[in-house]
């Protein structure tokens, strides 16, 4: 379901604008339709009130909790059971965070990644994209969301700019609380500058080297990394935000002194932030994580030479660390679907 189509059906029952928005805002904060000092009946249509607790119902049913994976850094993984039956992964990240997925799978087939292994099953409507916040407001505050769950949000923009949108202007996410994750795509450069909201970018790197990059994300758009840099400025520096560049260390592969060097070369001097993030173990692939203690000297090497860097750690590598992991086990084996209401236990549906 689109965030478009909810907004046709109310105004095919006499919706205006701002009842619209009013509808959308206090679901997408997790509040009821009767939460506020103006009640339905002082502000809504008659036939809009008529049809809200039809609506109400099928919303609460585009994101149900099957089951949670709570995690020792105060993190947990969420296994969100969509309206068809598939499961989708969000990740509830300390401090207000959350990670939610854009696709049921991905197409670009990093192959140190899950989720990708089983290739792209379908799209997400924005307004399941959104359910997902929902969702986890239920449980607790969410002040940031990072979309970088399943899927790559650049395959399926115009749902996820939707989805942006709303949270940006009803949801009551700063933008820059608003974290667009991509390989790279040049649709990205070209439509996120001229939308409503304009979110804070997370580019996917892991190499310098353009031959090496490919092999990682085998189906990722072929930009050179130079190039791809070069875009993130441009954004960075219209948006005012720094662009953040994720690399995965995979021990081995891309943390030797020669990537260290490409990316002093690449990233110096540049607004932006480098996110090392040290690789979570996937059960049946090859990857291994580098030791902690070349992690840090990475990070520090990096710092020291003039690229700002953050070494990360994954959220929930105690609960199926890896993305697409907790829904491969899913399948495995059924679980009961678990619905939760503010302030109450978790109960059995």
């Amino acid at each position: 379901m689109r965030i478009e189509t909810i907004r046709q059906r109310l105004r095919e029952h006499g919706a205006k604008a701002g009842h619209e928005q009013r509808v959308l805002r206090l679901w997408a904060c997790a509040l009821s339709q009767h939460s506020g000092k103006r009640k339905p009946e002082d502000f809504l249509p008659q036939a809009v009130r008529a049809m809200l607790p039809a609506l109400v119902d099928e919303l609460a049913g585009l994101a149900r909790l099957r089951s949670e994976h709570p995690a020792a850094d105060g993190s947990s993984r969420l296994l969100v059971e969509l309206a068809d039956g598939q499961a989708v992964e969000s990740v509830l990240l300390p401090r207000g965070g959350l990670c939610v997925s854009t696709q049921l799978g991905c197409a670009v087939g990093c192959v140190f990644c899950m989720t990708g292994r089983d290739g792209l099953l379908r799209q997400l409507g924005s307004a399941e994209i959104v359910a997902q916040v929902v969702l986890a407001r239920r449980q607790r505050a969410v002040r940031k969301v990072v979309f970088m769950g399943m899927g790559e949000p650049a395959h399926n923009l115009d749902n996820v700019i939707e989805a942006i949108e709303l949270l940006g202007t009803g949801g009551g996410i700063g933008h820059k609380n608003l974290v667009f994750s991509t390989v790279g795509d040049l649709r990205v450069f070209e439509q996120l500058p001229r939308a409503t909201v304009k979110p804070a970018l997370a580019l996917s790197l892991h190499s310098t080297k353009a031959e090496l990059r490919a092999r990682l994300m085998p189906r990722a758009p072929r930009i050179a990394p130079a190039e791809l840099v070069a875009h993130g400025e441009r954004y960075a520096r219209a948006t005012g935000y720094p662009i953040q560049y994720q690399w995965t260390l995979l021990a081995g592969i891309n943390d030797g002194d020669d990537e260290l060097d490409g990316i002093v070369k690449l990233l110096r001097g540049k607004y932006a932030l480098l996110n090392m993030i040290p690789y979570n173990t996937v059960e049946g692939l090859a990857f291994e994580r580098p030791s902690h203690q070349r992690s840090e000297a990475i990070a520090r090497t990096l710092l020291r030479r003039g690229v700002l860097t953050k070494l990360r750690q994954s959220a929930g590598q105690d609960v199926e660390g890896g993305c697409g992991q907790l829904r491969a086990r899913a399948r495995a084996a059924p679980v009961r679907v678990v619905t939760l209401q503010r302030g109450a236990a978790a109960a059995p549906a």
